[in-house]
């Protein structure tokens, strides 16, 4: 069973995101061995320059390097990602999977990833050319990855 590690940048509050994420995790148990870690997002001022977000980014990008498991195939959630259907997805992880026994997949905070987690990205992808609250696209990504397992295994979940 793969090893999947999903890192956050951000913790979540709300109740309804909380409840959505528990039911895709909790049905991803029949397909892999799931973590999921939360890391604080930087503070930065109420208007921040580009300097302090680039700061504040490269911070967090440290702490998601040290949070990815060694040997995980990365996947970067990103805006300039490729986009793919959810059978796609299934079809690269299967791939992936091949390559790796861990997978890590990566949601940045409001301001994205730093550039150097990108870098170091087996895959780039992105979830729509519109944009999502962070903590939204948690829920879409434990759905997607759920539907792609559910496809890998010939699950009825996907129609």
């Amino acid at each position: 069973m793969v090893e999947v590690t999903l890192v956050c940048v951000g913790k979540l509050k709300e109740k309804f995101y909380l409840d959505a994420c528990a039911e895709y995790i909790k049905r991803l148990g029949a397909y892999c061995r799931l973590t999921v870690l939360e890391l604080p997002e930087e503070r930065k001022p109420e208007s921040p320059s580009p300097a302090q977000v680039e700061a504040a980014l490269f911070r967090e990008a440290e702490a998601i390097k040290r949070a990815v498991p060694r040997g995980s195939a990365l996947i970067a959630m990103c805006v300039e990602g490729r986009e793919m259907s959810s059978e796609k997805l299934a079809e690269t992880l299967a791939g992936l999977a091949m390559s790796a026994s861990k997978l890590a997949v990566v949601i940045g905070g409001s301001d994205g990833l730093h550039e150097s987690v990108k870098a170091q990205a087996a895959l780039r992808l992105s979830m729509s050319p519109m944009t999502f609250p962070h903590h939204l696209a948690r829920v879409m990504v434990l759905e997607q990855l759920y539907r792609a397992y559910s496809i890998m295994n010939g699950g009825k979940y996907h129609k």
